[in-house]
């Protein structure tokens, strides 16, 4: 029980996950009130327009008010969606003297390899005008060479006033190994400036460019977030505890965000991980991946052990971010993507038809054909069958959109449905592939977790293809990412660079940057009121060769045994890349992450005991070039733990479907928890 909450009794705690098309809700009662072991679900559309008046819908759909709710998570995209269509606040720079141009200059890298007509790279947020320069320098281990004059921070200052800004990015050489003077510039810049953003607060790791893009991300969406925040908080009783889930997995309170705003960055997508983690760690799963196709996006994530894989080096948008985060690889394939001919090869997105107009099949004056079309036509989606938002599915409109490709194509509409499918199918094995292999890791022992809207549509045929054996669609699949936000812990984390040499160690120094990240970790939770005894601190060691470019992490890592974490870096290093020497190593950097560990909601189904379910009716389907096949359609409620579905048939409840491919079969467990065999490859 979280402080504070002991005289809200009675109330519920609500997850919502706000996406790219749909809004899904699921409202859990308190144990101890009149409604316990009660939960409720719904979809709605997306508010793109105003979010939170979109939040207050969600609500509504599950028949609660303000009032009732004693706790509140959402995931948002909408820090993604900013930073991908780069609708940031105008910010500053405020660079060490001879380093302002770092956010041009960049990396060497190009985007486009081989096309000499397009940007190499894209153009700095923070554009010339606004970069100004301060005197002062230190080195790489924090010793200052050059003083910062009071006089150059009070230029810097008062050109940074005169831009009209809003909001700052502080960003100066070295400062992750001392912030004193990031420090001193924003004492200064306080009263003159809404918003400030240093780098040794948002990023305090090595890397210039690095560092500076994310600290000037962080400074362009300070003041978004703070005005989201501050209407959230305008609606919410002081009697409901309101916090948002973060992009390392697990939930912050609104104070922590305005601070740090591009933790949201993955928001979303972070909480079907998390829950799919649980998932795994409940069923005693090695290895898993995270399959979640909404109506924008699908996203993987690799899950080790029944945890998360987590990386601090993404990019979104075309620009690194170095942040904590699940390492969620995003594509633009869902059921909203749109499929097009570029040069007479067939493809599907990544642009998508959103929720308005929305895929043709939806009726709101859509016209391009998108995966859900063909889903519809292909007979995995039933006409007339009512959607979120209590929309209708309509097959003639579907056709429509799909003939002209199909006439482009020379082929039948089912035939080109059926190939905007197998394309989606395909790029979401490509994600596989790279959440997989560039891990070291045979994806084809992993179990596939299958939630959103559509992932349960195409999980076993893309789980089949890859070479996967077993899918899981999990209880609530449709409204996943929500239940992730109601099982969610409140987490913090942080990374920070060390460079210590192993024939250099310095066990002091390392206590002292220890000690430092352990108190910024859990100062928002002391905040919240959390004391010693309720937080738990968990540490992840990054190393490498000394030379080597990127570092290998090492989890819970014991510095009191220099030979044992040698030796588990070296098998590391070796499994991964297949080879390891006994060269000499460094600690190139520390993640932190604290947390309050509580017993988290674990929300299933149980099925009834009925041995054999009965379809409630059978439908064409076409799931090869073989043409439409009868497949029965079961009511997924009815699927009970001595039950085995065997394909093709399709398994419904009020929001997801889920085809069980010719070949495959499924049952489900005592928990709801649909266990899919996915058979021979067809």
């Amino acid at each position: 029980m979280r402080p504070g909450s002991e005289d809200m009794a009675g109330g519920w705690l609500v997850g919502i996950d706000i996406g790219g098309t749909f809004t899904d809700v699921v409202a859990v009662a308190s144990d101890d009130g009149p409604d316990a072991g009660t939960v409720r679900t719904a979809k709605v559309d997306t508010r793109t327009d105003d979010r939170v008046l979109g939040l207050v819908s969600a609500l509504e759909a599950v028949g609660l008010g303000w009032d009732d709710v004693s706790d509140l998570v959402h995931g948002t995209t909408m820090v993604t969606n900013a930073i991908v269509e780069n609708k940031l606040a105008d910010a500053a720079l405020v660079a060490t003297r001879g380093f302002s141009d770092t956010l041009a200059i960049g990396r060497q890298n190009r985007r486009h390899l081989y096309r000499l007509d397009l940007e190499p790279k894209p153009a700095p947020q923070i554009p010339a005008e606004r970069r100004f320069e301060v005197d002062g320098r230190l080195d790489h281990t924090g010793a200052e060479i050059e003083p910062a004059g009071e006089d150059s921070i009070t230029r810097a200052v008062e050109r940074v006033v005169a831009s009209g800004v809003e909001s700052v990015a502080v960003s100066l050489l070295h400062s992750y190994a001392d912030g004193g003077h990031e420090q001193r510039i924003a004492e200064a810049l306080k009263g003159r400036v809404p918003y400030v953003s240093m780098s040794h607060r948002v990023n305090p790791e090595a890397r210039e460019y690095e560092r500076t893009v994310t600290t000037a991300l962080s400074a362009g969406l300070m003041p978004l977030v703070g005005q989201y925040l501050d209407r959230l908080e305008g609606i919410c009783p002081e009697t409901t505890h309101l916090h948002l889930f973060h992009s390392a997995g697990g939930m912050a309170s609104t104070g922590a965000l305005r601070e740090a705003p591009l933790a949201l960055a993955m928001s979303g997508p972070a909480a079907g991980v998390v829950a799919a983690s649980a998932i795994a760690r409940d069923l005693g799963l090695d290895l898993a991946i995270s399959f979640d196709m909404g109506g924008t996006t699908t996203d993987i994530c690799l899950i080790r052990d029944g945890e998360a894989q987590v990386s601090s080096d993404r990019e979104l948008g075309g620009r690194p971010i170095r942040q904590p985060m699940v390492a969620v690889d995003s594509i633009g394939a869902g059921g909203g993507s749109i499929a097009r001919l570029d040069h007479g090869t067939l493809r599907v997105g990544p642009e998508s038809a959103g929720s308005f107009p929305g895929p043709a099949c939806y009726g709101r004056g859509g016209t391009l054909p998108t995966v859900s079309d063909a889903n519809l036509l292909l007979g995995y989606l039933e006409p007339g069958k009512p959607l979120g938002g209590g929309l209708q599915l309509r097959p003639d409109l579907a056709r429509d959109a799909i003939l002209p490709l199909a006439e482009a194509l020379g082929w039948s509409v089912e035939r080109a449905a059926l190939g905007v499918v197998r394309v989606a199918n395909s790029a979401m094995m490509q994600a596989l592939r790279r959440s997989t292999v560039e891990h070291g890791i045979d994806g084809r022992e992993a179990v596939l977790i299958a939630f959103g809207g559509a992932g349960p549509m195409h999980a076993v045929a893309v789980a089949r293809e890859f070479g996967m054996s077993r899918v899981i669609v999990p209880a609530h699949s449709s409204v996943f990412s929500a239940l992730g936000c109601v099982s969610a812990e409140m987490s913090y984390s942080q990374q920070r660079t060390v460079r210590m040499p192993v024939g250099a160690w310095d066990a002091a120094a390392l206590d002292g940057i220890r000690e430092d990240l352990r108190a910024q970790v859990t100062a928002p939770l002391r905040a919240s009121g959390f004391g010693d005894g309720d937080i738990a601190v968990q540490e992840v060691a990054a190393l490498r060769y000394s030379g080597q470019s990127y570092a290998i992490e090492v989890p819970n890592p014991d510095f009191g045994d220099l030979d044992t974490l040698g030796q588990r870096f070296f098998a590391l290093h070796h499994k991964l890349y297949g080879y390891a020497t006994d060269e000499p190593w460094q600690l190139e950097a520390i993640r932190m992450r604290a947390s309050v560990p509580g017993k988290r909601k674990r929300i299933g189904a149980p099925p009834p005991a009925q041995a054999e379910p009965v379809a409630v009716k059978t439908l064409p389907c076409v799931f090869d070039d073989a043409g439409p096949v009868p497949t029965p359609r079961y009511r997924r409620g009815d699927i009970g733990t001595e039950s085995m579905v065997n394909g093709p048939a399709i398994i419904e409840d009020d929001h997801a479907t889920i085809v069980i491919d010719p070949g495959a079969s499924a049952f489900a467990d005592e928990k709801g928890h649909l266990h899919i065999l996915t058979g021979p490859r067809q």
